[in-house]
């Protein structure tokens, strides 16, 4: 089978978005985490909406070995046969899933992706699993995408499976998906695809519904450290200002600046310090923040990490 992207469907995948109740329910989160009204035109909008695009039931991130697990299950008002088609047709999958994509429905044959302006990753898969009309499994490069599908009511339930390495990018992906199930709410409605714009707000709920946003800590060389990783929702040069900002760092105490890509520093009560921005998801820069020595567990640091976020969904 074939599917082309729209630019519409693979934006809308790229990143979270209002739309659905439980949609609204992400946004009333993080309106309570920013201190910021709440816009209950969104509510509205959630209601006006929700019989096109179904109820997504649950979202859930797990670790299988050294692997994380993120499982979505949602309901559509159609029939399994329905939705099927508009998994595996070109002219509906085209619509919804992120890039263009080629593959025969039998287990084993090739699968290629397209993102057709050569901004996506070059990567090949596998059908690993089919059983028509209620499961279709792939590899998309080293991960893993499973779509099974199972009669509930009068509708249908999709019990979506991503495997990756990338635990700290389950954020940006849930958010991804998410949307794309947004539009693939509107295909089988027969509604054009019309998913709203990436929303750094929803990402980052999903950071804290996961648990994303907290520090590791361990011992290195008898001394005690923490490490926070985090996935942003700006690129580094957006990001690198802030950092500095919120660094606080001394000026006689630091021992590398490379702008926009880290900035290293003893904080005042001797706490080696080190910020680092590298790539990530496409959602935005990927902050590492390592502090070793005093004061390592200082809770302060993890309120920088925080403050961050919190200054880049603006």
């Amino acid at each position: 089978m074939t599917g082309s992207s729209s630019p519409t469907a693979t934006a809308a995948c790229s990143g979270a978005a209002i739309a659905t109740g439980w949609h609204a329910g992400l946004e009333l989160l993080a309106a309570a985490l920013d201190a910021r009204p709440i816009d209950w035109d969104v509510w509205r909008r959630a209601a006006d909406l929700e019989h096109l695009r179904g109820v997504i039931v649950t979202e859930s991130l797990h670790t299988d070995g050294d692997r994380s697990v993120l499982r979505m299950e949602r309901r559509f008002r159609h029939p399994r046969a329905q939705v099927w088609r508009a998994l595996t047709e070109p002219g509906h999958l085209s619509q919804w899933f992120p890039a263009r994509v080629e593959f025969a429905l039998e287990a084993g044959a090739d699968v290629s992706f397209d993102w057709g302006d050569g901004s996506g990753p070059a990567v090949d898969g596998r059908v690993t699993e089919v059983s028509p009309g209620r499961l279709l499994a792939f590899t998309w490069g080293d991960e893993l995408l499973r779509f099974a599908l199972r009669d509930d009511g009068d509708g249908c339930l999709l019990e979506f499976t991503h495997v990756f390495d990338d635990r700290y990018g389950a954020a940006s992906f849930a958010s991804g998906w998410s949307q794309c199930f947004v539009g693939l709410g509107q295909v089988l409605a027969g509604e054009p695809v019309t998913a709203a714009s990436p929303s750094a707000a929803q990402h980052d709920a999903f950071v804290d519904r996961f648990g994303l946003g907290a520090g590791v800590s361990s011992t290195v060389d008898g001394e005690s450290r923490v490490r926070f990783e985090r996935q942003l929702t700006a690129p580094a040069g957006v990001a690198w200002p802030v950092i500095e900002r919120l660094a606080d760092a001394p000026s006689a105490g630091v021992v590398e600046r490379d702008e926009p890509k880290a900035l290293a520093y003893t904080a005042r009560g001797g706490a080696q310090v080190r910020w680092e921005l590298g790539d990530g998801t496409g959602h935005g820069a990927r902050l590492v923040l390592t502090v070793t020595g005093p004061a390592a567990d200082d809770p302060s640091w993890s309120a920088r990490v925080a403050d961050l976020a919190r200054e880049l969904r603006g």
